[in-house]
């Protein structure tokens, strides 16, 4: 039996009629949801990170648990609020772009992640204010046209879409540089980072995996566009098995002798390849058109009219204007903020106790998108003109 998480006064919850209140006196919080506390503070070593122990009070004892995703750096104190499933943790004295974190303790992805791993598990997660547009996968035989079509979206919304930078393992070709060409990394990593469950996708080929990560999706948003996936259907198929929400379009041949004809028009295969593909066509257009994997189904009969179905499936049609560059994507949180209230779905934040109230922020977390192993996106703060008549005791 193990000893169980003494009062913390960092992390004192206390339940009140508007919600939850915690005081932040020490680095360390000490969070409950059903039958475990989840304590997060600094590690009992001379590294940076942060530790997070798990108390199961049904059995009485600490618990093992594997700790996911992308941990964050130290930081001098937080508060910490527990959600249905997750914990918000808003750091004090943080960077403008990252004060607010989330641990995860009961989402799809840590409730996937227990099963493979054997153990109690959580995942950190960034959260990241403001939202993105789903990204979007493109799937088709060779030849259907996809990837003219993205070239086409791509010169014409050059400020709006973006691809990810894909991961292999095998050694890098002349002239190909690290994080632009691919990522390149050992083997033993990325299997690791397939097991945590950090690869949308993923295929061996010649004995060197390829894959799309979590995080190289994430980067494209993070750079303010829409990501574009262009994967085959096996690909599609494991990343609508993930936590990530996207849009699924599957290109078809008007017919399978359109389709040979454009393959033997190109003049880059021998008649065996050109065969195989042909085979491999068939396999995919049953699949794309009978497996639910796709959203959609745009035939590529005359291209123009079909890059026209394109945009208006992504909300394209028409007159277009480029986006702004001034959407606000970082706060400046106070250096220290004495107590967090929450109500329902929205985090008050107060200042400074002997300030006036006008001093407080509002963390609005009715919107919030995506999760670990990924970001999770749709913070809304805002400096708080409701909360007047609010009190923190």
């Amino acid at each position: 039996m193990g000893e169980a998480p003494k009062l913390i006064p960092h992390g004192q919850q206390n339940e009140t009629s508007n919600g939850s209140k915690l005081e932040d006196e020490t680095f360390e919080t000490a969070t409950t949801i059903g039958d475990k506390t989840y304590v997060i503070g600094r590690a009992d070593d001379e590294t940076s990170s942060i530790n997070v122990r798990i108390f199961d009070k049904r059995l009485g004892e600490w618990v093992n648990r594997a700790v996911l995703g992308t941990k964050p750096m130290s930081f001098e104190g937080h508060s910490a609020v527990s959600l249905k499933d997750r914990i918000v943790i808003l750091k004090k004295n943080p960077k403008p772009d990252d004060h607010t974190w989330f641990l995860e303790v009961d989402t799809q992805y840590v409730r996937q992640q227990q099963k493979v791993l054997g153990t109690e598990v959580v995942a950190w997660s960034k959260g990241v204010i403001g939202s993105v547009e789903k990204p979007v996968v493109i799937s088709g035989p060779s030849g259907v046209g996809k990837g003219t079509l993205i070239s086409m979206l791509m010169k014409e919304f050059p400020w709006m879409f973006g691809f990810s930078v894909s991961h292999t393992t095998r050694a890098p070709r002349a002239m190909e540089k690290d994080g632009i060409h691919y990522h390149f990394t050992e083997k033993s990593i990325m299997e690791e980072e397939i097991k945590d469950g950090k690869f949308l996708e993923f295929a061996s080929v010649h004995g060197n995996l390829y894959g799309t990560s979590v995080e190289a999706v994430e980067l494209v948003s993070d750079a303010g566009k829409r990501c574009i996936l262009d994967i085959d259907v096996q690909g599609a198929r494991s990343v609508r098995a993930s936590s990530l929400e996207a849009i699924f379009i599957f290109i078809c041949p008007p017919s399978m002798e359109e389709l040979e004809k454009r393959l033997r028009d190109r003049g880059t295969e021998t008649e065996e390849q050109i065969q195989k593909r042909l085979r491999n066509a068939q396999s995919e257009i049953e699949q794309g058109k009978s497996s639910g994997i796709f959203d959609f189904i745009l035939y590529n009969d005359k291209l123009e009219e079909c890059y026209e179905s394109l945009k208006k499936l992504l909300g394209l049609d028409g007159y277009v204007i480029p986006p702004s560059n001034s959407t606000e994507r970082e706060i400046s949180l106070p250096m220290d903020h004495h107590s967090v209230l929450k109500i329902e779905d929205k985090i008050l934040i107060n200042c400074n106790p002997l300030i006036e109230s006008n001093n407080k922020i509002m963390l609005d977390l009715s919107s919030l998108e995506g999760g670990a192993p990924g970001r999770t996106r749709g913070l809304d703060f805002r400096y708080s003109t409701e909360c007047i008549n609010l009190t923190f005791n």
